[in-house]
């Protein structure tokens, strides 16, 4: 029955539904008369896409979940028990006794590598060697050779294996090898017992803990106390032998500083007994004073000098007048002379008053004349012997000057060969005390080391010992089993999308609009597989009903693709072979007649045609026949069942199929169906197999493009439509092809769900 829909597309409400299909139907991509190329916007992922993914590879995902969850599971349930026994240390810094420098001491308890070092000899083979010598566990299992005796276990091989491989790049590395006295089974007990061994320091603290993992419970407590025992022993060892070395050091160099301060001494004695330097400090005492009074008496010598030495001088300036020597200190000072002055004036006066009564020859006048030169010549006599005195003086002191000046330069003389004597002699006694103090210093020092030797104590003490474990630490059961959990949840999700990261194939028709750019038209169901000689699944003989309802929407889309008036033809093409395309053409061509169009479906696939099986029709005379001129159309034209069907089957099958298509004569043909039919469907070969579709989409209205779901891949769909493009074709859509709905059900759910189908028969049913 037709489409009361589709009939009259002339008219001018046709034309208004065919604007609104393309508007509604979302095509959304290039339409008839647009080339290829362009690009939807692609929406946002949401969460629901996610969620389709993993549905669709549920299998994958549960797959690798069961591998990971049950692996962890067997292999915590088969795993052998770990005890861990763990002894903690309390480690303050050390203090040194040998020297006795501050700087030292603060370097010991701020250096950082003091820790480090601490922490690499609880791990160092040594230690292990005494460990395994106090327990004696040489030939105890794990260690010795006992352990080989023990049955198979896959947890043993995967140790052994590992061990093997960490064995070989051990031998290649330049790292420090195993001491040369150490032999083989030796080196893999001390190997171990380092390997289940673990020192970790506690933050911020001076606190490291021991751990030591084994099988046995027991031995996993005693090996974590033995080593830190041994520890501790070692550490008092290395003080012991640090001390010893201290000691004997000391000691030689005891013997060779007394011989430097006996020498020393001899030779500062040999200079004294050279030099008569017994009493050199106190005769340097008694030359500097005595040098010092006599650079005082000489200044004072001379001050005295200089002052006599003026009276001198202004002595003789006065004596050329006795008026002016009158004057003169000394002489107004001398009692004497002023006494004889008042002599000679009284003599004179008592002259004075005789000279007046008698005459110069008078007796009293010679006589008192006689005492007057008397007077003047003892007045004379006693002022000479005054600036004969004065003169005296300033001689001497310029003779004690003199005197007390060669004094001071014979003592400088003798302070300075004493000075230089002193220089030897107290280079010799410094070298003296020098090696004196260092000869004692070392001696105290010695008997300190030697006490603090004998004082074992040490600066490591061990805060908690380790106890026998109540329980394994590895496995942990709860904490595999939630880890197993998670994380197979997570490899699963990660695999499932990394297989679909990998899958480029297309799967809906969200990824034709996003990858081809091009309108979806349609997606056809797929049917079970036919069995052998059955007929093919046409629209016309019963076919699913949602199989049948997708070709209608397909048709409807076509229909609406283009607004062109008159005749249309449409070219059905696809990727590469096997997408079914020439399916989607006979049905297609059906769903087109059933909806009132007179159709004609032509087999232009020249090299493997099909139609003519489909629709149960001879294969010539065909398309081949009426292009060579063998053949009229009126006899190459078949009617079908199908009512306003026609079918143009493929001929025999040329040697050139593309230079047929591609002629003026087939451009001919097509130009004249449009007088006969409204539309025209070309089944044509697969894009990526030949050329023969390139030359005819050429002349057609427009491509429709096929896709088999999950068959072809983004890129050859891509490089096909390329170059469909590159002969100007124009596009109608695509079609998603053979989809799975029931396995992917849930993963194409928002095109398709199940109770559509129910509708679909259920509104058959109705319309019978």
């Amino acid at each position: 029955m037709e489409d009361p829909n589709l009939k009259n597309l002339d008219s001018p409400q046709a034309r208004l539904k065919l604007d609104h299909a393309h508007v509604e139907a979302g095509n959304g991509g290039r339409g008839a008369g647009e080339g290829y190329g362009s690009s939807l916007a692609v929406e946002e992922p949401h969460l629901l896409d996610y969620v389709k993914v993993l549905h669709k590879r549920r299998w994958t995902a549960i797959t690798a979940f069961l591998i990971v969850f049950l692996s962890v599971v067997v292999y915590t349930f088969t795993a052998t028990p770990i005890y861990q026994g763990k002894v903690t240390l309390l480690i303050d810094a050390e203090n040194q006794n040998v020297v006795d420098f501050k700087q030292v001491v603060d370097e010991n308890q701020t250096r950082p590598d003091y820790y480090q070092t601490q922490y690499s000899l609880l791990q160092s083979r040594s230690l292990a060697r005494r460990t395994l010598d106090t327990l004696k566990l040489w030939n105890q299992p794990p260690f010795g050779v006992a352990s080989g005796q023990k049955g198979f276990s896959l947890r043993g091989a995967i140790s052994g294996a590992m061990s093997w491989v960490a064995g070989l790049f051990r031998s290649q590395a330049s790292g420090p090898r195993p001491p040369v006295d150490e032999t083989a089974v030796q080196s893999g007990a001390i190997d171990a017992l380092l390997g289940s061994l673990s020192v970790s320091p506690v933050r911020n603290s001076r606190l490291v803990e021991v751990s030591f993992r084994s099988t046995d419970p027991r031995l996993a407590a005693e090996v974590a106390n033995a080593q830190a025992k041994g520890f501790i022993q070692q550490n008092l060892e290395f003080k012991f032998l640090s001390s010893k070395e201290a000691t004997d050091w000391l000691g030689q160099q005891l013997a060779e500083q007394r011989t430097k301060v006996e020498a020393s001494e001899a030779a500062l004695q040999r200079y004294r007994e050279q030099n008569d330097a017994i009493s050199l400090e106190d005769r340097q005492n008694i030359v500097v004073q005595k040098l010092t009074d006599l650079n005082a008496a000489v200044t004072r010598a001379k001050t005295e000098r200089i002052e006599k030495e003026a009276l001198y001088r202004q002595l003789q300036g006065l004596s050329a007048t006795s008026a002016a020597l009158d004057t003169f200190p000394a002489i107004l000072t001398n009692a004497f002379i002023q006494q004889q002055k008042a002599q000679l004036a009284a003599l004179q006066q008592q002259q004075a008053e005789l000279a007046d009564k008698l005459g110069p020859r008078h007796p009293d006048m010679i006589k008192i004349r006689t005492a007057i030169q008397q007077a003047q010549a003892k007045l004379q006599g006693e002022v000479q012997k005054v600036v004969q005195s004065v003169r005296n003086e300033y001689l001497s002191t310029k003779a004690q000057e003199d005197s007390l000046t060669a004094a001071l330069d014979q003592q400088k003389q003798d302070a300075l060969a004493l000075n230089r004597k002193g220089i030897d002699y107290g280079v010799l006694q410094r070298d003296v005390e020098s090696n004196r103090q260092i000869y004692e210093s070392l001696l105290q020092r010695a008997k300190e080391t030697g006490v603090s030797g004998e004082l074992k104590t040490s600066n490591i003490r061990i805060v908690d010992a380790a106890e026998v474990p109540r329980g394994p630490v590895s496995p942990r059961k709860g904490l595999n089993l939630l880890l197993a959990l998670f994380g197979g949840l997570a490899f699963a999700t990660g695999l499932a999308f990394f297989f679909e990261y990998l899958d480029n194939r297309i799967k809906t028709p969200d990824e034709i609009k996003a990858h081809l750019g091009l309108p979806f038209l349609g997606m056809i169901p797929k049917i079970a597989d036919q069995k052998p000689g059955a007929e093919a699944p046409l629209l016309n003989n019963g076919v699913p009903a949602n199989f049948a309802e997708a070709f209608r929407a397909v048709r409807t889309n076509v229909l609406f693709s283009t607004a062109e008036e008159g005749s249309r033809s449409v070219v059905v093409t696809s990727t590469g072979p096997g997408e079914g395309k020439t399916l989607v053409a006979c049905n297609l061509a059906v769903a087109l007649a059933q909806a009132g169009q007179r159709v004609l479906l032509i087999d232009a696939d020249l090299r493997r045609p099909k139609v003519h099986e489909v629709f149960a029709q001879k294969a010539e005379p065909g398309l081949s026949n009426l292009m060579v001129g063998s053949a009229k159309a009126s006899d190459s034209v078949k009617k079908t069942s199908v009512s306003g069907l026609w079918v143009l089957p493929a001929g025999r099958i040329p040697p050139n199929p593309a230079e047929l298509l591609g002629s003026k004569r087939f451009k001919d043909f097509l130009a004249s169906l449009a007088e006969h039919f409204d539309w025209v469907v070309l089944d044509s070969p697969p894009v990526m197999a030949v050329t023969d579709v390139s030359v005819v989409a050429h002349s057609t209205t427009g491509v429709l493009f096929v896709v088999g779901s999950e068959m072809v891949s983004r890129h050859g769909a891509q490089v096909a439509l390329e170059q469909l493009d590159g002969t100007k074709a124009r596009f109608f859509g695509a079609v998603l092809n053979r989809v799975n709905l029931e396995r992917n059900a849930y993963y194409y759910s928002q095109y398709y769900r199940r109770e559509y189908s129910q509708y679909y028969v259920s509104s058959s049913r109705s319309s019978r």
